[in-house]
């Protein structure tokens, strides 16, 4: 590549830093055909060599189509209709995880809203959402945390109150892992804890003595 086409592409991917994380709608990152309009139609290359550039840093460069399975070679169509933003490539910390600014208990809410969505085949009543979430969490908090999942983009509603998940959970959520995690939990809470070898061996010289009294 010559020195006047690094020089263009430098430039061109300082302009889509800026727009990627400067945050100007109430839902992060950018459409296609805005990157289109202000790079130019090799955007798409542009977002590589951005994504590259990102990977040392543990961020990617995410892109979500509107249709819920990402096409195998999307058209330029698709990609002017998709979003992109950055997030991490790998996974917060637990002690990490407050940095992003939600209790513990509101991420462990989303979690159990999105696998019992998942567990419905994908749309789940909200009320029964609702119900789920208030064996979980204190009742008062129940609706405002939904609608916060939904305003947020993990969640989306229809006029019948049915809950559907939203693009930033297909974005961010890796469904499978999550679902293996809280089938291992649940085997985990529910496999009877064995005694320790030096508690067994305390019953035992302990009937022992009883016995020989």
């Amino acid at each position: 590549m010559s020195t006047k086409k690094k020089g263009a592409y430098a430039a061109k991917m300082k302009r889509a830093t800026h727009m990627l994380f400067y945050r100007r709608h109430q839902k992060p990152g950018v459409k296609g055909w805005e990157l289109h309009k202000a790079i130019g139609s090799d955007y798409p290359k542009v977002l590589d060599l951005l994504d590259d550039f990102l990977k040392p840093l543990d961020l990617q460069v995410k892109t979500v189509y509107e249709q819920e399975k990402n096409p195998e070679k999307p058209t330029v169509d698709e990609m002017d209709k998709a979003r992109f933003y950055v997030t991490l490539r790998g996974e917060l910390e637990p002690k990490e995880a407050k940095m992003i600014g939600w209790r513990i208990d509101d991420l462990a809410g989303l979690a159990i809203t999105i696998s019992y969505i998942i567990s419905k085949k994908g749309q789940a009543a909200r009320r029964d959402v609702e119900e789920l979430l208030g064996e979980k969490i204190a009742g008062w908090k129940v609706g405002l945390n939904l609608d916060r999942y939904i305003r947020y983009g993990y969640l989306q509603q229809d006029d019948n109150e049915q809950l559907y998940l939203d693009w930033r959970t297909r974005a961010e959520v890796d469904e499978k892992a999550l679902i293996d995690l809280l089938l291992r939990s649940e085997e985990e809470n529910n496999t009877p804890k064995q005694s320790q070898p030096d508690e067994e061996l305390e019953t035992d010289e302990a009937q022992d003595e009883e016995n020989s009294q």
